[in-house]
């Protein structure tokens, strides 16, 4: 039986890749033309994607994340030495059509209808957001999308935490703040959200400022946990 407990919360801010959507089911989805290749190319891609976003972040050369992710992506068929730009552009379209995780769609509907705000709070452009939030079926889901595009600089910078704040109208210490990203969860958490760690992949606790309130296997859990 799950004992964590977050009371007077008012809204439930998700980060979107790796969190609500599968970023590894573009690659899967390819797997006829990338074989034995495909989970490779996808550790490569999103690790790269992350990277680039960080590297971008502190020599102040913000380009948005279709870019970014354009560039981890030629990045990863190069290592593997993949040179066939039909499967590329396949590939950056599949990156608009992610899956969802198999619990979220219940999880936010459970959550909407106990009157919970809802928000993602994402590295991704407004037109990525929009196209796999709508290709998912979740338009209706939430109260805001907002992009890093407004603030002009990637996570883990604490003024794109503050524009979740800015937008709901809410104060940091109401919001329950969600991502299978450690360093993302940590530096939620050291902005002033109550922050739950969805590590689905495992990993390591990390050795950065400052601990989630709490870890979860996946996103089924979260409405047992939050109540406003």
């Amino acid at each position: 039986m799950n004992t964590l407990q977050l009371h007077d919360i008012d809204a439930c801010v998700f980060d979107a890749y790796g969190t609500l959507f599968d970023f590894n089911s573009a690659a899967s989805a390819a797997r006829d033309e990338l074989g034995d290749d495909w989970q490779r190319l996808s550790d490569l891609w999103r690790l790269k994607q992350l990277q680039y976003t960080w590297l971008r972040g502190l020599a102040q050369h913000h380009a948005d994340l279709w870019q970014v992710t354009g560039d981890a992506l030629d990045f990863a068929l190069g290592t593997l030495r993949i040179q066939e730009p039909v499967l590329r552009e396949r590939l950056m379209n599949l990156y608009l059509q992610l899956s969802t995780y198999p619990e979220v769609p219940a999880m936010l509907r459970e959550l909407k209808d106990r009157g919970m705000k809802l928000a993602i709070l994402s590295n991704g452009s407004p037109p990525m957001l929009a196209a796999v939030v709508r290709n998912s079926g979740l338009d209706d889901a939430f109260d805001a999308v907002l992009s890093v595009e407004e603030v002009g600089v990637y996570k883990p910078h604490p003024s794109v935490y503050g524009l979740a704040a800015e937008r709901l109208q809410i104060a940091p210490a109401r919001i329950c703040f969600l991502s299978s990203n450690g360093w993302d969860a940590y530096s939620a958490k050291a902005f002033g959200f109550k922050t739950i760690w969805c590590n689905r992949f495992g990993q390591a606790a990390e050795r950065i400022p400052a601990t989630p309130d709490g870890e979860i296997a996946d996103l089924s859990a979260l409405p047992a946990i939050v109540s406003r």
